[in-house]
């Protein structure tokens, strides 16, 4: 079945983490931060040069082997404020650049990453298919992309749930009905590895490789 994602401007998600980015670690960053060291520990089994898209307030950062030389962008300069902050205090010698960029035209070459990496951020942009044609466009044909999302389910309570909240996506700042298939779209990816992320399961990592031409 088919979903209207709700719109989600470029200021909605500036205005919603401006509001947001204070508290962000508190909040919605003790929920994904399990994933978060999931999904890195994958990106960690690679080398070379890695972009990860929607940094935010940088939770990841000091997490990442130093054989991974890193770039980070988001839309969103009052989160990139405390990436950076993160940053300085860790002491990491292998964040080459954190970056105010839109999500859905990078300003980086064809194939210029080993790995691109998305956590918690395609339910925010305002064009998530566009993000992913971006995000493999940067990647080397063999590289790997990593997405770590929420994705809605139809039924159940959970169902409802998600779709009584999305009218309220604007406020938010991302969308509570994201199905899966919103980012299974490019033809340059093929699909590696599903796995559900603990501890609930409610966020999955999907692995793309990126495919020749």
């Amino acid at each position: 079945m088919s979903v209207k994602l709700a719109k989600m401007a470029p200021e909605d998600v500036r205005t919603a983490y401006r509001r947001w980015a204070p508290f962000y670690d508190a909040t919605f960053g003790k929920l994904v931060e399990a994933g978060v060291k999931q999904t890195v520990s994958r990106a960690n089994e690679f080398s070379g040069k890695l972009l990860e898209v929607g940094v935010g307030t940088g939770l990841a950062l000091p997490h990442y082997s130093e054989r991974l030389a890193i770039t980070g962008i988001d839309l969103s300069s009052d989160m990139l404020e405390r990436a950076r902050k993160r940053v300085h205090r860790s002491h990491k010698g292998n964040i080459e650049a954190l970056i105010e960029m839109d999500a859905t035209a990078l300003q980086f070459p064809d194939a210029h990453f080993d790995v691109t990496v998305a956590m918690y951020v395609l339910t925010v942009v305002p064009d998530p298919a566009k993000v992913v044609e971006e995000l493999a466009r940067v990647t080397k044909p063999g590289g790997t992309v990593l997405i770590a999302n929420h994705f809605s389910v139809e039924n159940g309570l959970r169902g409802i749930v998600e779709k009584k909240m999305s009218k309220h996506a604007a406020k938010l700042g991302w969308r509570p009905e994201f199905p899966v298939n919103t980012v299974l779209s490019s033809e340059k990816l093929r699909v590696c590895g599903i796995r559900q992320l603990k501890p609930w399961g409610f966020f999955t990592l999907l692995e793309f490789r990126r495919l020749a031409g």
